[in-house]
């Protein structure tokens, strides 16, 4: 490659100029902030990236070593050549693994318009320099100091002679020189050894405790022997009163020519904890999502007929979630994540009523009627994408409320990232292998490393860390992986290619498998991209379809026994399983479920507008057993009871036929909360309403039915509170969205025309132009020149004044003039236009040079 043909870029702006519409595509796809909104040249764009938020957003975004290439940069002169960026990362002993990686990591930093310039004058942005160059309130990574030039920038001429004297080199006639001199000494290997070999132990001493940073120290006003040596050498200047500074000469001296104690140019390996066969992974899996819908479903029949109240601030109480954590048999954590993962599907929302409570969505009856397989996809897609953490309920906000779960402040706009991230290393690994948790945490480390405290509220440990260790937990409840190991359906849901089957041969320390140099900033067929809403439809259906052979079938019948019970052997059909839970109370749960029937239970089946008849057709039906005695006449001495007493409204009454039974009532001590009276032999009156006096009469052992207005029996059914049609929550993004092709060619296309009519050259006028604008020309010259751009086919440089008072420039290819417009193909709008003259402010023919 010859670089003689193009010269060194002055600039940012000139070193975008000279990339092609790929390179520039890949800028703005990495920092998809630059584009928000279009800039109208390439001296905007240069500008806007080098803006503070914009360039600590990239910094954020680099993995470990090329932080360390950009941190060593910032230590490094300005501007720096190749070789002595290397040395500063490579160090004396040249590490090849750091000679291998360097250029990788130089490219990023030149593709994020971190780094410009040619191999012999690389520069740091400013905005980057300034952010990890070595500062008294900002220390750098690399734990150095300030040059000698910067740490005697304030220093008299005199002393800086002393020190040059004591030093054992030449007085020079002046400041500079002699502070370039005494740098000459401190960057000679073989003069800097034999000063330091004249140092005294505890001189030496003094250095190596400063030499990895902090660089500062504090000394007396009278210093001992061996730091006043120091001192009057220069290898320790002072700074402030008290305080002295290692100079950067000389800490790298010290420490072999290296800025990092520990330079790490290749990523961590993935570690195998355990293989598994991949039959059992996906068994485990598959396992894990049948108890995963269970769970939800059960969440849900507990709410279908209105949850917990939404609090005033929103979101569950501690008690309710509690109580909830009960219902399922689960933890308290455990049971936020089933809610927040219901309410991220959709299945689940307030019902925005003055009262208002939580409640299944319409979305879920649509939900129940699916498939298994389709419905865990459902779920699946809705964690994988959710950015609401369930991981930091019980937490604290920045104003020192607790964070309630389906409650406000639960977003973390990392969580997605972090959760696609770890399951792409999982997918990696040979097919039936689980990681060390230890392992996938350093490698996620040195993908994203930590800069400053960013330190959730929750905890000490660091967001994304946690939200890692809450994946693999969150995705083993789902049965995305199986005993540690990614599924063949959660590959599936990544849309992975296959896994490996064996481990590849190390490529360099810490490899112990085949992911791991290759999967990061690099194109590879490990490389897993987060997938567009299509694509992810997809994924989701081949993972709904890999698990559906794995699914036990539902079953459509059960196993009545002699004691009151019912087992389902296994899961059971939708019709089965919503009756059968109206007429009998679930006792326990596991491979087989065991329903008991009560008298309670089978009121409720009445309750819904069922017969005996019907409840007698329905068991003899379902039952692979003859229904037991003992349930026959259980159904059939609570229906002969049921509905005996009617209850309505008065407060509220209860009436009977049978007076006896409304005395037998009377003369109960239990009703005297109730506060009845009798009205007639046949009624009594109550100051309670009818929904209490319906609980307190069937406590008492009594089977009354409530009746409507007109005197009919009120048939309450199961399953009748839902909300009105409710969205799942959008994902709070993190930053401006990655723009799409169609958006990056449009916006390219803008950039590169506006860059043109600010950048073409124009022929000289005899008005001067005022700070570079265009100049002004009288309607008669604009004609003119218009005029006779038709005519030689030539385009013009002008200045146009829209509708709403907004100026710019533009170039034009003028192809008609006539009724005061002008008809021309606008090289900035990439497309022809017509412009009123009245509104052009001024045109300028372009230099003769110009296509």
């Amino acid at each position: 490659m010859s670089t003689e043909e193009t010269p060194a870029p002055r600039s940012l702006a000139e070193a975008l100029r000279a990339r092609d519409d790929a390179s520039l595509a890949a800028l703005l796809r990495t920092r998809p902030d630059l584009i928000t909104p279009v800039p109208t040249d390439l001296t905007q764009l240069a500008t806007r990236a080098g803006t503070r938020a914009s360039v600590v957003r990239a910094l954020e975004r680099l993995d470990r070593f090329t932080l360390q290439t950009a941190q060593a940069l910032a230590v490094a002169p300005d501007p720096a050549a190749y070789d002595d960026l290397l040395a500063l990362l490579a160090g004396d002993a040249a590490d090849p693994a750091v000679t291998a990686a360097l250029p990788r990591a130089l490219t990023v930093l030149r593709e994020q318009a971190l780094v410009w310039g040619g191999t012999d004058r690389l520069r740091l942005v400013r905005t980057a320099r300034e952010l990890l160059a070595p500062s008294p309130q900002h220390p750098s990574p690399t734990g150095l100091g300030p040059t000698v030039a910067e740490a005697t920038a304030g220093m008299s001429p005199g002393r800086v002679q002393e020190i040059v004297a004591a030093a054992g080199l030449t007085s020079t006639h002046d400041a500079v020189s002699a502070v370039a001199s005494l740098t000459s000494l401190f960057t000679d290997r073989k003069r800097m050894a034999a000063l330091l070999d004249s140092a005294s132990p505890d001189s030496v001493d003094v250095l190596r405790r400063l030499v990895w940073g902090p660089p500062y120290g504090q000394i007396t006003a009278e210093p001992a022997a061996h730091l006043r040596w120091l001192l009057d050498r220069g290898l320790l200047l002072p700074t402030a009163p008290g305080t002295v500074v290692l100079p950067r000469e000389v800490a790298l001296h010290l420490r072999g020519g290296r800025a990092h104690r520990s330079t790490e140019p290749l990523p961590p390996g993935v570690e195998p904890a355990a293989t598994h066969r991949p039959q059992v992974v996906d068994n485990a899996a598959a396992g894990q999502a049948y108890t995963a819908l269970a769970t939800v479903e059960e969440l849900l029949k507990d709410w279908d007929e209105g949850g917990p109240a939404v609090l005033r601030a929103g979101g569950l109480s501690v008690r309710d979630l509690k109580r909830t954590a009960v219902a399922l048999d689960v933890t308290e954590p455990v049971a936020a994540f089933w809610v927040e993962l219901a309410y991220a599907a959709g299945l689940l929302a307030s019902d925005g009523e003055a009262d208002e409570r939580y409640a299944a969505t319409p979305a879920y009856d649509e939900w129940l009627e699916w498939p298994s397989a389709q419905r865990w996809a459902r779920l699946a897609e809705a964690w994988l994408t959710a950015t609401r953490t369930p991981g930091v309920i019980g937490g604290r906000d920045t104003k020192d409320r607790t964070l309630s779960a389906l409650g406000p402040g639960l977003d973390r706009s990392a969580a997605p990232e972090v959760r696609h991230r770890v399951l792409a290393l999982l997918a990696a690994l040979p097919e039936g292998t689980s990681p060390t948790v230890e392992s996938v945490l350093a490698r996620l480390h040195w993908e994203r490393p930590t800069r400053g405290p960013q330190q959730d509220r929750e905890g000490d440990e660091e967001l994304r860390t946690r939200l890692a260790r809450w994946t693999l937990a969150e995705a083993e409840s789902l049965g995305v992986t199986g005993r540690g190991a990614l599924s063949a359906q959660g590959r599936a849901l990544l849309g992975a290619p296959a896994a490996p089957q064996k481990p590849a041969e190390p490529t360099g320390p810490g490899d112990k498998l085949p992911v791991h140099h290759h999967d990061h900033h690099q194109s590879h067929s490990h490389t897993l991209e987060p997938l567009s809403p299509s694509e992810q439809a997809v994924a989701s259906a081949t993972a709904a379809r890999l698990l559906t052979p794995l699914l036990p079938e539902p079953l459509d019948h059960v196993l009545l026994q002699a004691d009151l019970t019912a087992v389902a052997p296994g899961p059971l059909k939708r019709p089965l399983a919503d009756m059968l839970g109206v007429l009998a109370d679930v006792e326990s749960k596991g491979g087989a479920t065991v329903y008991r029937f009560t008298p309670g239970s089978v009121r409720r089946a009445l309750d819904a507008g069922r017969s005996a008849s019907d409840l007698h057709d329905f068991l003899t039906a379902h039952s692979r057993t003859p229904v037991p005695q003992p349930l026959a006449y259980l159904i059939d001495d609570v229906a002969r009871r049921h509905g005996h007493l009617r209850i309505g409204a008065a407060s509220a009454y209860v009436r009977c036929d049978d007076d006896a039974v409304l005395s037998e009532i009377l003369a109960d001590k239990r009703s005297a909360n109730l506060r009845l009276r009798r009205l007639a032999p046949t009624v009594l009156a109550a100051q309670t309403d009818p929904g209490s006096l319906l609980d307190g009469l069937r406590s008492m052992g009594f089977a009354p039915a409530a009746e409507s207005a007109e005197g009919d029996v009120l048939i309450t059914r199961a399953h009748a509170h839902r909300t009105p049609p409710r969205t799942a929550p959008d994902p709070v993004p993190d930053g401006p969205p990655a723009p799409d092709t169609t958006l990056l060619s449009a916006a390219i296309r803008a950039i590169r025309a506006g860059d043109l009519a600010s950048t073409t050259p124009r022929k000289p006028t005899e008005t001067p132009a005022a700070n570079g604008d265009l100049p002004r020309t009288s309607p008669a010259e604009t004609l003119a020149t218009m005029q006779a751009a038709v005519m030689t086919g030539e385009a013009v440089w002008i200045g146009y004044v829209n509708a709403e008072g907004a100026a710019s420039q533009r170039v034009i290819a003028p192809i008609r003039v006539e009724g005061g417009f002008v008809t021309a193909y606008d090289h900035t709008a990439d497309e022809v236009r017509t412009y009123p003259l009245h509104r052009v402010t001024g045109v300028a023919e372009l230099a003769d040079d110009q296509p």
